[in-house]
């Protein structure tokens, strides 16, 4: 893992995320959607969770991570979030993919961060080329308000702790 370049304090940098919003339409599993851009400037006023995963429809992160966000999509939003996002490093077809499968419809929004660099900004990437995956997205979890970080954590190990659904609650 690189180097962390944020804290809590700081105002999250500008970026620009492809996405592709749910619609109806992508209930069809045979539609791929049109990607567009999300910008961070979007996140001005309001309460923002941000989680990170290496990989969409990895171990890990599709069985533990992403799922008890999901699950908890109420008690987040009873407690004032806004937007709840889930980024990899994954192009924008498989987030979308990723969020059709789990269910997320409208609830939680995908983002790609092509070769990982806005989280690369922030000090936020594995190399995980020793396992044919290039550089990923770190798994890590971050709540901002009006564009300043609340909460950022980073799991220090394989598996999900810091960066999971009970702990960002637990800091909201």
């Amino acid at each position: 893992m690189a180097s962390l370049k944020i804290s809590v304090g700081d105002t999250i940098p500008k970026g620009r995320f492809n996405t592709i919003p749910f619609t109806e339409e992508l209930a069809d599993h045979s539609v791929c959607g049109i990607p567009t851009i999300l910008s961070t400037d979007s996140w001005k006023g309001k309460k923002v969770v941000l989680f990170s995963v290496p990989g969409a429809f990895t171990p890990t992160c599709h069985v533990n991570h992403l799922p008890p966000y999901l699950a908890k999509y109420h008690e987040f939003k009873a407690k004032g979030v806004d937007v709840i996002a889930v980024i990899a490093a994954n192009d924008p077809f498989v987030m979308s993919g990723w969020g059709r499968v789990e269910g997320l419809t409208d609830k939680i929004i995908t983002l790609s961060d092509p070769n990982a660099v806005w989280s690369g900004s922030l000090g936020l990437t594995i190399d995980l080329s020793s396992l044919g995956f290039g550089v990923r997205t770190s798994r890590y979890a971050m709540i901002i308000d009006d564009l300043v970080v609340k909460y950022v954590e980073v799991e220090p190990a394989r598996g999900v702790t810091v960066s999971g659904a009970d702990a960002v609650l637990a800091n909201l």
